[in-house]
């Protein structure tokens, strides 16, 4: 059954400038730009791309108007992705190969949900032929990537290599196994995200949907809007994205792949099993 998921990608313009001084100060305090660079020819990107993704592999185009009070999910159809999610369905693999895969299917889709959202500077720097037009992401700009214990550690431990300058905050969430029902065991959001701030939510098993609903909850009690967080997983199932279009509407959706059913104990079918129990041994 082919599914069509609406894709806009774009990216917002950015916050005032500092002055060149500061913003060179900044950003060589931080290693993310060489002494060469000149901060005095400084634009935000604010490029704006609309198209969608056919989940069978089909890639398209095309002008469309699509409502920001939607919450879109997003399959990328690279091979990649594809070859990792079947590594990680296959029963026979062991260990610390599951939790590897896991590492390169979420570096491949924080890569894809980063696509043309994350704000960007230009100006010009001085390589060893001449002068060159560069372009590089904006430190300035709050990035955070929560993963959800304790699976998320596999699927975001790559984020770092992906994405420059990111703040890291660790939430863990249990789910009794009876009642399905979420507990918070381990908070370690801030009082209140700094504002602007783009939040990647890491959750590789998106299943009955209690443990992603909390998470959203406690970060947008600490100030963060459905638009400025994209939620991340190696797996969706359809009763968890429900309650995210029903609870969050303007929230993006990146998942590896989505199957069709939740079994009476919560579980994906087919799925890949317990994420954290094969990613961790235990």
């Amino acid at each position: 059954m082919a599914c069509r998921i609406n894709s806009p990608l774009r990216c917002p313009s950015g916050a005032p400038h500092s002055s060149a001084v500061q913003y060179r100060q900044k950003l060589r305090t931080n290693h993310l730009l060489p002494s060469s660079f000149n901060p005095n020819k400084i634009s935000y990107s604010a490029s704006r791309r609309r198209g969608f993704l056919a989940v069978k592999c089909e890639t398209t185009t095309e002008a469309k108007s699509i409502s920001e009070d939607r919450m879109l999910v997003f399959v990328p159809p690279h091979p990649l992705i594809k070859h990792w999610v079947s590594v990680l369905r296959n029963e026979q693999t062991p260990c610390p190969i599951f939790k590897n895969a896991m590492a390169e299917l979420g570096r491949l889709l924080m890569y894809e949900a980063s696509r043309d959202w994350l704000p960007t500077v230009m100006g010009e720097i001085q390589s060893p032929m001449g002068v060159a037009s560069v372009e590089f992401i904006d430190p300035r700009e709050p990035v955070a990537v929560i993963p959800i214990l304790r699976a998320g550690l596999a699927l975001a431990e790559h984020a770092a290599s992906v994405l420059p300058a990111t703040k890291t905050y660790h939430l863990g969430v249990s789910r009794d196994e009876e009642t399905l029902q979420p507990t918070v065991y381990l908070n370690k959001l801030p009082d209140k995200f700094p504002e602007g701030s783009r939040v990647f939510v890491v959750d590789p098993m998106l299943a009955t949907g209690g443990t992603i609903v909390a998470a959203l909850d406690l970060i947008k009690e600490r100030g963060v809007d459905n638009k400025q967080i994209k939620v991340v997983s190696a797996v969706a199932a359809p009763p968890a994205l429900q309650k995210l279009s029903e609870k969050f509407p303007g929230l993006h959706v990146y998942a590896g792949i989505i199957d069709p059913t939740v079994n009476e104990n919560g579980f994906i079918i087919p799925g890949l099993g317990d994420a954290g129990d094969r990613s961790f041994g235990t």
